[in-house]
C-alpha cells in the first residue's frame, strides 16, 4: 500500500505527524476511507471511530468531530478531541 502524509491535529495541539497508508472515519455523510492519490476533498466529521493504517498495524481511535481535507501534498484531520485507542 502506498503511503501519504497525515496529520491529526486538535486544539491541544498535534496528536500524529508521519506516513500512513489509510485513514478512516466518520464524515457527515458516511464512513470514508482516504488512501494515496486520493482526489483533492473536504468534509466535516461527525463523532466516531477512527483507523489510521500505520506500516502494518491498524491504530483505532475516537475522532469528535472536525474536518478532514485532502490535497495532492497531505490529508490534514482536525479534530476538538482525538483518543487513541490503547
Amino acid at each position: 500500500m502506498k503511503n501519504f502524509h497525515l496529520q491529526i491535529v486538535t486544539p491541544d495541539g498535534l496528536v500524529y505527524d508521519g506516513e500512513a497508508g489509510q485513514v478512516s472515519v466518520r464524515s457527515i455523510d458516511g464512513d470514508i476511507a482516504i488512501l494515496a492519490g486520493h482526489i483533492p476533498y473536504v468534509t466535516a466529521l461527525k463523532d466516531g471511530d477512527c483507523r489510521v493504517y500505520i506500516d502494518d498495524e491498524i491504530k483505532h481511535a475516537h475522532c469528535s468531530g472536525g474536518l478532514l481535507t485532502v490535497t495532492k501534498d497531505d490529508v490534514r484531520l482536525v479534530s476538538s478531541d482525538f483518543e487513541w485507542n490503547e
